[in-house]
C-alpha cells in the first residue's frame, strides 16, 4: 500500500493546536513561495504534446499552479499523452487484434501502450489538478478573501 501524499502546510496548521503548530503541537515548516510564471514549452515536443501542453498551459496559469521548474513533470505529462494518443492512432488502423493463433487471440502492442499511458496519464494529471478527484487538491496560490487569519490565503 502506497503512503498517503504529504499534506500542505497551509492544511496542517488549519488543524493545528496553536500558531505555527500541527494537530500534534508539532512546528510545521512553511513551503518555499515560488515565482509563479509558466514554464516555457521545449522545442522538440511533438505535434500532440505541444497541443496539450497549449491546451492546459493557460488554465493552470490562470490558476497559478505553474511555476517554471514545474516545466519538466508537464513536459512528460505532455508526451504522455502524445504517446496515448499515437498508440490509439496505430489500433484505428490496424486494429486491436492483430491475428489469431492456437493460444487465442493476439491484440495489437498499442493496447498494452495505451493501458500503460493511461495510468501514467492519470498520475501526472493529478499532480496538475486535472482529474476531478484531484482538483480540489489545488489551491488558487493567490487567491484571498480578507480573512488574514487563512494560511491559504495569498499575499497580494
Amino acid at each position: 500500500m502506497a503512503s498517503p501524499k504529504p499534506r500542505p502546510a497551509g492544511l496542517k496548521l488549519i488543524e493545528g493546536r496553536s500558531p505555527g503548530r500541527d494537530s500534534g503541537g508539532r512546528p510545521v515548516k512553511q513551503a518555499p513561495t515560488f515565482k509563479r510564471l509558466p514554464p516555457e514549452p521545449p522545442g522538440w515536443l511533438p505535434e500532440e504534446a505541444r497541443a496539450e501542453w497549449e491546451r492546459v498551459v493557460p488554465e493552470l496559469a490562470r490558476l497559478d499552479l505553474l511555476k517554471p521548474a514545474d516545466r519538466s513533470a508537464l513536459t512528460a505529462y505532455c508526451l504522455t499523452w502524445d504517446r496515448l494518443v499515437q498508440a490509439q492512432r496505430e489500433i484505428e488502423a490496424d486494429g486491436s487484434v492483430l491475428a489469431t493463433n492456437s493460444q487465442g487471440r493476439v491484440r495489437h502492442p498499442a493496447v498494452a501502450v495505451i493501458e500503460a499511458a493511461s495510468k501514467e496519464l492519470r498520475a501526472w494529471a493529478g499532480e496538475f489538478g486535472l482529474t476531478p478527484s484531484s482538483e480540489g487538491r489545488v489551491g488558487q496560490q493567490g487567491a484571498d478573501d480578507g480573512d488574514e487569519a487563512n494560511p491559504f490565503a495569498g499575499s497580494g
